[in-house]
């Protein structure tokens, strides 16, 4: 039986992929390679760049032999243990689950770029002055925001951890007077 968290799951998932194809897509008919389109003066550019590396670029610039077959199998590995972390997590785990649901997109996002094209297209170009985050995308964006879910509830779940120790002592101080 399909669960309803399950469903909802699966459609952020599908959302997420949904989003970054149709924006990559949207961008790659609108610019040419390099081309930039300013949005935000002296902060954020619309700029079409392949990323034929890692995250952030890693490796991008290097020369590595079947790079494009290293960096696919590396993101499908990093997308197994997504997949796996998300099989051990538990029902009350909820946004750990959506965590995972927006990293699994974000990663599925990226992986058809690597397997169709050959690397991810990228377009987000944030500055200030002569400082530049490294391009990124949709599914980039929605992998760092599934991070950040994670992190909020590793924290949820040490302040709960806590909370029940807290009880557990005032528990036993009662039962001793």
């Amino acid at each position: 039986m399909v669960t309803k968290m399950l469903v909802r799951l699966l459609m952020v998932l599908v959302g997420v992929v949904t989003l970054d194809q149709v924006t990559k897509s949207m961008v790659t008919s609108r610019l040419t390679l390099g081309q930039s389109l300013e949005v935000i003066p002296d902060f954020l550019h619309l700029t079409l760049v392949r990323n034929s590396g890692m995250a952030f670029g890693l490796l991008s610039g290097s020369d590595v032999p079947y790079k494009t077959v290293l960096v696919t199998f590396l993101s499908l590995g990093a997308l197994a243990a997504v997949v796996y972390y998300a099989l051990l997590s538990t029902r009350s785990e909820t946004l750990t689950r959506f965590g995972l649901a927006f990293i699994l997109g974000g990663a599925v996002g990226n992986i058809i770029d690597r397997i169709r094209l050959g690397y991810v297209v990228d377009f987000v170009d944030v500055f200030y002055h002569d400082t530049h985050w490294p391009a990124f995308n949709v599914a980039d964006s929605c992998i760092c925001v599934g991070v950040g879910l994670l992190i909020l509830d590793s924290f949820r779940r040490r302040e709960d951890s806590r909370s029940a120790q807290a009880d557990v002592a005032r528990s036993a101080v009662r039962e001793g007077s």
